[in-house]
């Protein structure tokens, strides 16, 4: 399902998967690549080696340069971590860059041939590819001030298939309005910097994650925002193992997948 390129970063697969399938790959952090037999994504594209003072602990899964054209960019929020402009250059997207309300402004000039701006709830449809934009639990500031930026995540349909980002967000009653609104097959669920710095409730710990996925009703859960920038000063191995355990102890360990950056898993 992949080919190796030098031992750490893989070349994306370019041939799309069969008609019922998705194909999703972890690049790291929160981005994603997501391909359908028709159309691909990519949410939350960051390819840097540093995130301020803090350095980039595993490589990104994925050659950004061998990334081919995708339909869509999906920016969750402003926040350096998720919209990462010098990543945006690179991309290609033939229907441009969908972020929340707010933050076209960000990316105008990032050489996309459109921006479209969200609300919560909102749907964007392109050739039976559909988006909503759905609510969190978090901010959406880019400097400290900047507190007219909306945020929240995204579900991906198309073809009888349904991938949920989460973005960033700490837990909230809002993950069961989401799955009564929308099926979903996958959820893409942030389980990293609980323990934050500044003592934000911002981030799901990964048994609140575990609670959410519950919420939504999902079939799968895809754990991310964990390993590859040390943003919380939880131990290094500590959300994977606290989100196995919790999954154990509900009975729902089956229903939860823990990816390797770079290899395309197929739903």
């Amino acid at each position: 399902m992949f080919r190796r390129r030098d031992g750490d970063v893989l070349e994306p697969i370019l041939a799309p998967p069969d008609e019922d399938k998705v194909r999703i790959t972890w690049i790291g952090h929160a981005s994603f690549f997501l391909q359908f037999a028709g159309h691909a994504v990519i949410v939350d594209p960051n390819w840097a080696k540093w995130h301020g003072p803090v350095k980039r602990s595993r490589k990104p899964g994925l050659n950004l340069h061998g990334v081919p054209e995708v339909d869509l960019v999906l920016v969750t929020h402003a926040h350096f971590d998720h919209l990462h402009k010098p990543s945006l250059r690179i991309l290609q997207a033939r229907e441009g860059i969908v972020v929340p309300l707010g933050s076209g402004s960000l990316v105008k000039r990032l050489g996309f041939p459109s921006t479209h701006e969200m609300q919560i709830w909102d749907e964007l449809i392109f050739d039976q590819l559909e988006i909503i934009h759905t609510p969190s639990h978090h901010w959406g500031a880019r400097f400290i001030h900047d507190i007219h930026r909306d945020y929240g995540g995204y579900i991906v349909r198309t073809a009888g298939k349904s991938v949920f980002h989460c973005g960033d967000s700490a837990y909230f009653e809002g993950f069961k309005e989401i799955g009564k609104r929308y099926e979903i097959d996958v959820a893409l669920m942030p389980i990293g910097a609980y323990e934050s710095p500044s003592g934000r409730d911002v981030h799901m710990n990964p048994e609140e994650a575990v609670r959410a996925f519950v919420d939504l009703g999902a079939k799968l859960l895809i754990p991310m925002h964990y390993g590859t920038f040390p943003l919380g000063n939880e131990p290094h191995d500590e959300p994977i193992e606290r989100l196995l355990m919790e999954a154990d102890r509900l009975g729902i360990i089956d229903q939860v997948l823990v990816l390797e950056e770079g290899v395309g898993f197929e739903w």
